[in-house]
């Protein structure tokens, strides 16, 4: 697992490049609902959700733009986690 420290805290490089990939390039620059979904499922992987994703994924919640279908999802599914 590749970490990557951002102002004093790890997060997980995967998620992160996740996020650019799906900001970046074609479409308007925003996470989309599917997009979120995605970054999710991808840090649900193996034993669940580690405090690292946890953390990686606030940090992305903070960091990107969501569009507002996204945003509602992802933090309703946040909350669950």
């Amino acid at each position: 697992m590749a970490y990557v420290t951002i102002d004093g805290n790890k997060y997980e490089k995967e998620l992160l490049d996740l996020a650019t990939a799906h900001t970046t390039g074609r479409g308007e620059g925003k996470i989309s609902k599917d997009e979120a979904a995605d970054l999710l499922k991808s840090a649900s992987d193996g034993q669940g959700v580690t405090e690292t994703e946890m953390a990686t994924l606030k940090y992305i919640r903070d960091a990107f733009d969501f569009t507002d279908a996204a945003a509602s999802y992802f933090d309703g599914e946040l909350a669950k986690l």
